[in-house]
């Protein structure tokens, strides 16, 4: 591994590519043969292999293989190192020469087709693998064909040292505890063709179980398997290590610990870190957490001598306290320490990190690239529809997402390794290495490497626009989004004639089967919000003696989508395809059919839920029925109709909607702050006593009830940032009160403030959705009110789901 320590003393250069005065030709390279000056077999490793078998496996076409190159006798891949370049004659060095020196991972690629040769100069040994990536990335391999519609001159080495992804062998993630041996090799090696040179694997004990019924091997044989593969590659191996112990203070239950750790390094043949989370899970005070550390250090050393130790301050209820004294301790500069790792609920943002620890250690991000809500980067302002039907883990291609994200805060630090719970998030691994690689990388070249080569060169553009298309489908209220409609178009069109290979590949199937999911949502949402509106106008029009008709044919139009799909060919489809994953990579997209693990990828089996007030307006409509007295039938229709309404001169709003979460006061924009650690964001869920995910809670709710569907989302924030929320054009002269509601997938500990008055004290969130106080007129005498909701240290954030001003008459 490349010591991160001398990342200052690198000269870092993205790609250039260089202008081509020649005109625009065709190499043909069907006939070529790869010439190999590499000699060194700890150079090469499985380079050479796996430039051979990928055009192979793409073309049917195996090109043979020497050590000599005879210039024009027949086109020629050439592989080299800058240490064998004067092997090389003079007219090709002279060219190579016109392009900018490398650095360590780096590499140079040009092609000469008046001398129909490709050379790829690698600066070291993984310079050569990342040339031959590169040079994969733009062929164009058909049946019987290999070619290069466009000349290359390309010289390059990474931005920063750390590039990789966690591949957890585990039940809890969607796909890899489904991988066999072959497969985890195809995908390590298909990450490394785009720049990556880490993997992150995961111990057998974790907050997981043990086993699946899907794994092939036992947990400790994989991860050796695993080690094994990086280390044919010439790639670096990390290890994600949570602490699970119950005690790390007791010399019996230390003892333990150590022991299973020395089991677990002696089974990996190479590694090159250790990350230990500082939690989520394993808690510990810092004292006891470093002591701890340096025990484990000991242990790691004697199987892996030169392996480091990372951690980050990654705590689920923070204090300032525990903050002090883990960065006092990060700054004594351990000998054993790598650096620390910036990951998803650390609750300072990574600028103060870096300003809080000295400048000569080392932050790796910890991206969660992965989750779609309740995540480090959730998608912003996702529609309610998708968030209970695709929830937290699904099919998640976010290309511009990820570059911003990655753009915002690459500068502090020295690269990453991403948090990946599976296949789901496959196009953003890519799109993150390319990043870390050169941050001025466009996304749509990436997008269209990937398609090219995983799919066919056929499908470049095809694909790569509709993976963008996809994440258009994401933003913006869903039912008045144009773009869901044509996406589904844009795939149908593509699968439409494509053979067998392309529609049985697994990165053409993930974006067709989301291309469909999202229409189809989307066809239940507006079909389904129709119903509710025509229910709520049966019942408006309920008049003595009319109320259990009204009743019965409001229940009526509510249950009609729940009885009939809407568009059964697109259900189908989905099914379909999700079976197709699960025969191919194993992809568990739904719990009875794929055996998944409980919110995790399971998104299928939330593909009918309801998308309205339809299981609150039945559970409503059900106590209507059971009341004898006319007028109090009415009475309860009316309150059911009337729920969000303020009354005369009042204000309602919910702070889940696009129009309700204007009058959140927003500190910087959501581009600037994608975590959310300083702005308010998203959130989802109703909550009852504990973290509950959206497909749990939906019919629910508390005490057992149906909720309203505005209960499933609320404006939050993280920790112990204020939540602010801006009233005008109040009457000076009224008396208001404030009804409130508070939901949300975590209890917190809230204290709101109107302006300078306290309007209540601390109070746990979760046990009860809704209060009422009464404003004292003082606060909005001039016509406004700032509310501010804070949560004491060491809560997990404000949550505010709807709010009402009535003005009392």
């Amino acid at each position: 591994m490349q010591t991160v320590h001398s990342l200052s003393k690198l000269i870092l250069i993205g790609f250039l590519l260089l202008p081509i005065i020649a005109k625009s030709q065709i190499l043909d390279l069907s006939q070529a043969q790869l010439t190999c000056l590499v000699e060194d077999k700890a150079v090469l490793r499985r380079t050479l292999v796996v430039l051979q078998e990928e055009i192979d496996k793409r073309s049917g076409i195996r090109l043979p293989v020497t050590s000599r190159y005879t210039p024009n006798r027949q086109p020629a891949i050439v592989l080299a190192t800058d240490a064998v370049l004067p092997q090389l004659p003079e007219p090709v060095r002279a060219a190579i020469r016109k392009l900018p020196a490398t650095r360590a991972e780096g590499f140079r690629l040009i092609s000469l087709p008046d001398q129909r040769l490709v050379l790829i100069a690698g600066h070291d040994a993984r310079g050569l693998l990342y040339g031959v990536g590169r040079l994969l990335r733009k062929l164009e391999m058909r049946p019987g064909r290999i070619q290069l519609t466009e000349p290359l001159a390309l010289a390059g080495s990474p931005r920063y040292p750390i590039r990789g992804h966690q591949l957890g062998y585990r039940p809890k993630t969607n796909a890899y505890d489904a991988f066999s041996v072959a497969r985890f090799d195809q995908y390590i090696r298909d990450m490394a063709l785009f720049g990556a040179n880490s993997v992150e694997i995961v111990p057998p004990r974790t907050d997981d179980d043990a086993h699946s019924v899907h794994m092939q091997l036992p947990a400790i044989r994989m991860i050796g398997e695993q080690s094994r593969i990086c280390q044919e590659y010439g790639l670096d191996v990390w290890m994600w290590y949570p602490n699970m112990g119950l005690n790390y203070t007791h010399p019996d239950s230390v003892r333990r610990e150590l022991a299973e750790r020395d089991k677990v390094f002696a089974a990996v043949p190479k590694l090159d870190a250790l990350f230990v989370p500082g939690g989520d899970p394993g808690d510990l005070e810092p004292d006891v957490l470093f002591r701890w550390l340096g025990q484990v250090a000991a242990v790691l050393r004697k199987h892996h001598p030169k392996a480091k130790i990372w951690v980050s301050p990654q705590v689920f209820k923070p204090r300032q306290q525990w903050f002090d004294a883990f960065y006092a301790h990060i700054n004594k500069g351990y000998p054993w320490l790598g650096g620390v790792v910036f990951g998803p609920w650390v609750k300072t943002p990574v600028e103060e990190v870096r300003k809080r620890v000295k400048p000569g250690i080392p932050i790796r991000h910890y991206p969660d690239i992965t989750h779609s809500l309740s995540s480090q980067y959730p998608v912003p302002d996702w529609d309610l529809a998708y968030a209970m039907t695709l929830g937290r883990e699904c099919i998640n291609p976010r290309p511009t997402d990820q570059k911003l994200i990655h753009n915002a805060f690459d500068q502090f630090g020295a690269g990453s390794i991403s948090y990946s719970e599976g296949t789901n998030d496959d196009v953003n691994k890519f799109i993150w290495s390319d990043q870390d690689w050169n941050p001025d990388t466009p996304v749509i070249e990436t997008l269209r490497d990937y398609a090219r080569l995983f799919i066919g060169p056929d499908y470049t553009e095809g694909v790569a626009q509709g993976l963008m298309a996809l994440e258009r489908n994401w933003q913006g209220p869903l039912a008045v989004n144009p773009h869901v409609e044509r996406t589904l178009l844009q795939w149908q069109a593509l699968e439409t004639g494509a053979p067998v290979s392309v529609r049985q590949n697994f990165r053409f199937q993930m974006p067709l089967l989301r291309a469909c999911y999202d229409a189809y949502v989307r066809r239940r949402l507006i079909r389904e919000t129709e119903a509710e509106a025509q229910a709520y106008r049966l019942l408006e029009a309920a008049t003595g003696g009319q109320a259990a008709e009204a009743v019965r044919a409001a229940r009526q139009w509510l249950l009609t989508p729940q009885k009939e799909f809407t568009s059964p060919d697109l259900r189908t489809r989905c099914l379909a395809l999700a079976d197709s994953l699960f025969s191919s990579i194993g992809a568990q997209l739904t719990m009875k059919k794929h055996h998944a693990s409980d919110g995790r990828g399971n998104f299928l089996d939330n593909i009918d839920i309801p998308l309205n007030d339809a299981p609150w307006l039945l559970d409503q409509l059900s106590r209507i029925d059971k009341l004898n007295i006319e007028p109090e039938r009415l009475a309860a229709i009316q309150a059911v109709i009337h729920r969000t309404d303020p009354g005369p001169g009042g204000f309602y709003d919910h702070f889940g909607s696009v129009e309700g979460r204007k009058r959140v006061v927003s500190a910087k924009r959501w581009a600037d702050d994608p975590g959310g650690l300083i702005t308010p964001g998203l959130g989802f869920g109703v909550g009852l006593h504990g973290d509950e995910w959206v497909h749990e809670i939906r019919a629910t709710g508390f005490e057992g009830q149906a909720t309203p569907m505005a209960w499933m989302s609320q404006v939050n924030t993280l920790y112990d940032q204020p939540l602010r929320i801006d009233y005008s054009d109040l009457d000076p002269a009224a008396t208001y009160r404030l009804r409130v509601a508070y939901t949300g997938a975590f209890r917190s500990k809230m204290k709101l403030m109107a302006d300078n008055q306290l309007i209540h004290d601390f109070i746990q969130t979760g046990d009860q959705p809704v209060y009422e106080f009464r404003l004292p007129k003082a606060i909005h005498t001039d016509g406004k009110i700032r509310f501010t909701w804070t949560c004491g240290e060491g809560e997990r954030g404000a949550q505010v789901t709807e709010l009402w001003l009535i003005r009392e008459q």
